[in-house]
């Protein structure tokens, strides 16, 4: 019988009037996976952030391993047991130090550690942690220069290297490919056969159905509903989180009228083949494909973040080749960044200047910022985008993930547009936040052409009106999103058909 590990009882949790956690009731098992599910704004991070000691509880209580548990810090915490690896895979490792001294950092710092290092010994104890995760990499390899997967896995391989008693691992497949991901969950595996008691919290179905041994959801604040009876029922899962059913998304193809982004024999790397693609006005593509397909690169070389190797690009007929990504804004070509926290979110900036940021000149009335039409302008996107906040005045920081992704949307559909390109949208976003944004993505699409760069196949099914598949840097398949072939689409992502190059919708 599995044996309690890890029980909070009661736990309240408020920031102001705000009221974040409501009387939790969790238990975490040995040798168990517990995903946890819930929308944006439930509560997820917060609970998290009270078992690690980032917060202090307001109420109830937490016992590990059957002793009280209040941790002051989360220093406090891991030396206690509970391991966090955090959705920012920066937070678990140092990218400037090696993979050795990464792993072994913890005893590096230790007070009785000396003050010499012992650099062929330190290798061998940290090729021993390793080993234990499954992990074959160059010791002496700066993690900065690793794949991101590589980076995920030392992350959490030097969280285990503290032989922690409860793990949480928070979004850990976000950036990685399905190929990383299957190594991933074969170490999720051995750390449930080592007895470790882990919580995943993830939004993703395929991750959930993959390596939950047991779901608890939480809505609001509150526990929402348990599933560990075999087998687990997922369409409860979600039911239990958003308080409704889900429905079919019920897409109506638009073709689009004119073409207003043309691409045509554009080459995204020295010696790669070439792209060709049309966008319409009106219409929503999405453009799929595994980690290192060339998408984001795509993305970055219409924005005037990259230039690409050759090729031609035309906006309403013109020629059209960014110098800068200002220039890019100015010919009317606007994008929403993925991995938000390095590339998109001010953390010192509230919720609407982060939203209005671009476009401060429009609120601007000759050197005078015109802050009520500011703050009235970001509070109706917020309500269009369904931003759970108290005012658009809070600092970005104090709302949950999703909701900041929401903002970063918002920022870009706030002004019109020729061509908006989205890179990963729904990144950290549950499933009500995710219609949410794809509902006004294509209620707001005429005018413009909008291309949508994602991984997952579900959430492409959701947004486009036709979806492109690239693959080693080329158009791989075009599909209509209309009874479409799903083997065939996922034929066309995996590579397992010959790849052609586009010539263009």
């Amino acid at each position: 019988m599995p044996s309690g590990v890890l029980e909070t009882r009661g736990l309240n949790k408020s920031f102001g009037m705000n009221h974040v956690l409501r009387g939790i009731d969790v238990s975490l098992e040995a040798g168990t996976v517990t995903a946890l599910m819930g929308a944006n704004g439930a509560g997820k991070s917060t609970l998290v952030k009270v078992i690690c000691g980032h917060h202090a509880a307001d109420g109830g209580e937490m016992e590990l391993a059957g002793t009280a548990f209040s941790p002051v810090d989360a220093s406090d915490a891991v030396s206690k047991g509970v391991v966090t690896v955090h959705q920012s895979i920066g937070d678990g490792v140092i990218p400037e130090l090696n993979v050795a001294n990464n792993l072994m950092l913890d005893r590096l710092v230790d007070a009785g550690s000396g003050f010499f290092v012992r650099e062929r010994k330190l290798r061998e104890e940290a090729r021993k942690v390793a080993a234990s995760m499954g992990i074959d990499v160059d010791m002496k390899a700066r993690v900065a220069d690793l794949p991101v997967a590589d980076r995920q896995m030392i992350a959490i391989a030097r969280a285990m290297a503290r032989a922690p008693k409860v793990l949480i691992l928070d979004e850990p497949t976000s950036s990685l490919s399905a190929t990383e991901a299957t190594r991933l969950f074969a170490l999720v595996d051995r750390l449930r056969d080592q007895g470790v008691a882990i919580l995943y919290i993830s939004h993703r179905m395929s991750d959930i159905r993959r390596v939950a041994d047991r779901i608890i959801c939480i809505r609001d604040g509150a526990v929402s509903g348990v599933f560990e009876a075999e087998p687990l029922d997922y369409e409860a899962a979600v039911t239990s989180m958003l308080g409704h059913r889900m429905t079919d998304v019920d897409i109506r193809v638009e073709a689009g009228s004119r073409p207003v982004l043309e691409i045509d024999g554009l080459r995204l790397l020295p010696g790669g083949g070439k792209v060709g693609l049309t966008a319409r006005d009106g219409e929503v593509v999405a453009v799929v494909g595994l980690l290192g397909c060339g998408k984001s690169r795509l993305a970055e070389v219409i924005f005037g973040i990259s230039a690409p190797e050759a090729g031609t690009m035309r906006i309403d007929g013109s020629p059209y080749r960014p110098k800068s990504v200002a220039d890019a804004v100015s010919r009317g070509v606007f994008m929403s960044p993925k991995d938000r926290g390095s590339n998109a979110v001010i953390p010192a900036f509230d919720i609407a200047s982060n939203m209005t940021l671009p476009f401060l000149s429009a609120f601007s009335a000759g050197s005078f910022l015109q802050g009520g039409r500011l703050r009235s302008r970001a509070r109706e996107m917020c309500s269009r985008l369904g931003v759970v906040r108290q005012s658009e005045s809070d600092l970005i920081g104090t709302l949950s993930g999703g909701n900041q992704q929401k903002v970063m949307v918002a920022r870009w559909l706030m002004e019109p547009c020729r061509v908006l390109l989205l890179d990963e949208p729904f990144q950290g976003v549950d499933i009500g936040a995710r219609r949410d944004i794809g509902r006004h993505v294509r209620a707001s699409a005429g005018g413009r052409a909008t291309l949508v760069f994602m991984a997952e196949i579900d959430e492409a099914l959701e947004i486009a009106d036709r979806i492109v598949v690239m693959s080693e840097g080329v158009i791989a398949g075009e599909h209509v999103n209309d009874s479409v072939d799903l083997a065939a689409l996922v034929s066309d992502i995996s590579g397992a058909e010959a790849i052609h190059a586009g010539t263009g919708a």
